[in-house]
């Protein structure tokens, strides 16, 4: 019974010493992976050893290297009298690469040790800079919205590249934003601050202190400390473009955010009753049917780095966000519409899953879509995402009782507008039923699309 055990114990202990070998193993071809820069180094500094000692050499005339030549030659010949060289030769090769190998590991290994932040899980070197090179070497993704949405579609797409522009709107005049707005002439930074949480690497801790909101202070109480960082910053750099770049030096941002225009600009629209209404905050308050929108001063001149970005890029992404209050707003600026329409890129509206109050009430997918081209006077993506199944029956009750429902796909109607259809499971619901995208569905459908259109478009 005792030996059976022992002979279990041991077959156990080989099975994890063969598999901790083959994993050190890998580890190390996966140094040698291109685009590491590691082999031309190795190699490098391989010819600086040689180098090296034949600098000696011939610096003290070879009297001892000579005496050490001779010793090695004598040692190599008693070796390969026991064996033959065909053999002892690749043997002692073999046992030089494996220390050369055994003396680089261990090198890696303290630098690791040294540059990895105290807390962070034990990951390989390797592993981090093979991420970097993938994320890095990711499609250029620009991103238009604003809200709540904007920020949760973020979170999942820095997962698959780090070459993400989100063209955030500057409408906002409700809260913090708004106050901050009024009594310090800023654009306003709510948006954007979420935006910058959401592409942090330290996600979690950033998104709670840029959302931490004070609750006692004159003139504190309400304002969220994000709010208060960009606007302190945009006091120093000059301008709120300036202050959002520095803000992601700081805050290590994975990709950019830029406002659509530093213009201060001011939402109105028309209902249907005929009433006009000016804010971004009053519209969804109105109650009414919004039957035309737009900004006061009319055109605003875009950002030339969003322009930029726009023309630059492999792939955009229109929404998901409140359609009149964080979307339209964006594409309001001619030159951003413009650059969108030109581009030869795969883009794709990501459509609502709940209609919203006071601006949405009663809209299909297609509703949307118009309400976008003619905003814009023109048709500025392809397809169009839309979430496949209801939610629950907790959520559908949760939300009626705010007088909002889930966005009805028409689907002849969506396809007689020339949008493709992208129908996926995308949705999050959370302890409450409160329903949102889920970040990583939603990017891992996105991509999935994107590779799909970029090789029909390259065919």
């Amino acid at each position: 019974m005792s030996i059976g055990f022992l002979r279990q114990a041991l077959n156990t202990l080989q099975a994890q010493s063969r598999r901790r070998t083959s994993h050190r193993v890998n580890q190390w071809f996966k140094w040698l992976s291109p685009g590491i820069s590691v082999k031309r180094w190795l190699l490098i500094s391989v010819a600086g050893v040689v180098l090296a000692s034949l600098g000696l050499a011939i610096w003290i005339k070879l009297t001892p290297i000579f005496w050490v030549l001779e010793f090695l030659r004598g040692f190599l010949g008693v070796i390969t009298e026991i064996l033959p060289n065909y053999i002892s030769g690749p043997l002692v090769i073999l046992f030089g690469l494996l220390l050369l190998l055994w003396g680089q590991t261990r090198t890696v290994g303290s630098i690791t040790k040294v540059l990895r932040p105290q807390g962070q899980s034990e990951e390989e070197l390797i592993d981090v800079l093979l991420a970097h090179r993938r994320l890095y070497r990711g499609p250029k993704i620009v991103v238009i919205g604003g809200g709540t949405g904007l920020s949760t579609l973020l979170r999942g797409l820095k997962t698959y590249s780090a070459n993400i522009t989100a063209i955030v709107t500057v409408a906002d005049d409700g809260g913090s934003s708004g106050r901050l707005r009024q009594e310090f002439g800023v654009l306003p930074p709510g948006d954007i601050r979420n935006c910058l949480a959401a592409l942090a690497d330290e996600e979690k801790l950033l998104t709670e202190l840029f959302q931490y909101r004070f609750k006692a202070g004159d003139g504190l109480t309400g304002h969220s400390f994000g709010n208060l960082f960009l606007t302190a910053m945009s006091d120093i750099t000059g301008d709120l473009e300036r202050a959002v770049a520095a803000s992601s030096k700081v805050l290590a941002v994975r990709g950019q955010v830029l406002p659509a225009t530093l213009s201060d600009v001011r939402l109105w629209a028309e209902l249907a009753d005929g009433r006009r209404i000016e804010g971004e905050s009053s519209i969804p308050e109105a109650g009414g049917s919004i039957v035309k929108i737009g900004c006061i001063p009319a055109n605003p001149p875009a950002l030339p780095a969003a322009i930029k970005a726009i023309k630059e890029a492999d792939y955009i992404i229109i929404g998901p966000g409140s359609l009149y209050t964080s979307l339209i707003p964006n594409l309001l600026v001619p030159q951003i519409a413009d650059a969108i329409a030109a581009s030869l890129a795969p883009r794709i509206y990501v459509c609502n899953i709940m209609t919203q109050p006071g601006e949405t009430q009663g809209y299909t997918v297609s509703d949307h879509i118009r309400a976008i081209d003619a905003a814009c006077g023109r048709q500025l993506f392809d397809a169009v995402l839309v979430h496949k199944k209801s939610p629950s029956p907790r959520s559908l009750i949760r939300y009626a009782q705010q007088n909002s429902h889930p966005v009805f796909l028409d689907r002849e109607a969506v396809l007689d507008l020339g949008r493709r259809i992208v129908l996926a499971n995308i949705l999050f619901e959370d302890d409450i039923g409160c329903v949102r995208h889920n970040p990583q569905r939603l990017a891992r459908v996105l991509f999935r699309w994107y590779s799909g259109a970029h090789l029909g478009m390259g065919r």
